[in-house]
């Protein structure tokens, strides 16, 4: 019995050591649970939110060289960025811990400065072009690890973009219709009541926007020098967006 009594009493002493370590680590468990908002969120199937932000757009443009009638030789430049805003909606779709769809419809309204220089006799010109895209983003999303109440995450997707903007006769004319690769940073901070998404997209446009066709010019063939001064065009935009989910 003595020697019962010495091995229980062993290991009583033995679990009684044991407690200052296992106090402390049981208790910073239980901090670190507290601490932690909204834990479960990314466990559900889907989200709904939605975003506002601000964006610029840009043409990169390709020039022909082409001479025209009165032998001047037009380039096109666009020497600044105006800046636009945007509002969307959010739908994402988990489809493990780490990957998930997500589709954020909206509008991005924006316009560019084009300056026109002619480098024979150094003529300027210059026109504002308006746009208002109705956007319908997918993205593939990739979500590291959470850290604390924030989880950095890259993407990449596909941007089918209609300009809905009233067409006018200017000088230079884009087409309607542009589909964009489009490449994101953000993060997800988990806050009390939702989470907040700051996202930095990069968009690249996949077509030639300028329309060379300009039957409204019939009655002014001189103003289709802008155009044919142009042999490509293409649209790209940087969209800074916080969501709200």
């Amino acid at each position: 019995m003595r020697r019962i009594y010495k091995i229980i009493l062993k290991y009583m002493a033995v679990a009684i050591g044991c407690i200052p370590v296992a106090c402390p680590v049981s208790v910073y468990a239980a901090l670190n649970d507290r601490l932690l908002n909204r834990p479960y969120a990314d466990n559900r199937p889907w989200h709904l939110g939605f975003g506002f932000g601000v964006n610029a757009m840009s043409l990169n443009m390709t020039h022909t060289g082409q001479e025209a009638a009165n032998g001047e030789i037009w380039y096109m430049e666009q020497p600044a960025y105006s800046p636009g805003f945007s509002v969307c909606g959010m739908a994402s779709f988990r489809l493990n811990d780490y990957f998930s769809i997500r589709m954020s419809p909206g509008m991005y309204f924006g316009s560019r400065d084009i300056k026109m220089l002619d480098s024979e006799y150094g003529h300027e010109s210059s026109q504002n072009i308006k746009s208002t895209f109705v956007v319908l983003p997918v993205d593939v999303k990739y979500a590291g690890m959470r850290f604390g109440n924030v989880r950095p995450y890259v993407s990449a997707g596909v941007m089918p973009a209609v300009d809905v903007s009233k067409k006018r006769t200017d000088m230079l004319k884009l087409k309607s219709a542009d589909m964009y690769l489009t490449v994101a940073l953000g993060g997800d901070f988990y806050l009390p009541y939702f989470k907040l998404i700051p996202e930095l997209k990069f968009c690249f446009g996949l077509s030639d926007v300028i329309q060379h066709d300009r039957p409204d010019l019939a009655d002014n063939p001189e103003a289709m020098k802008f155009t044919q001064a142009i042999g490509k065009a293409s649209s790209n935009m940087v969209v800074l967006t916080f969501y709200f989910e």
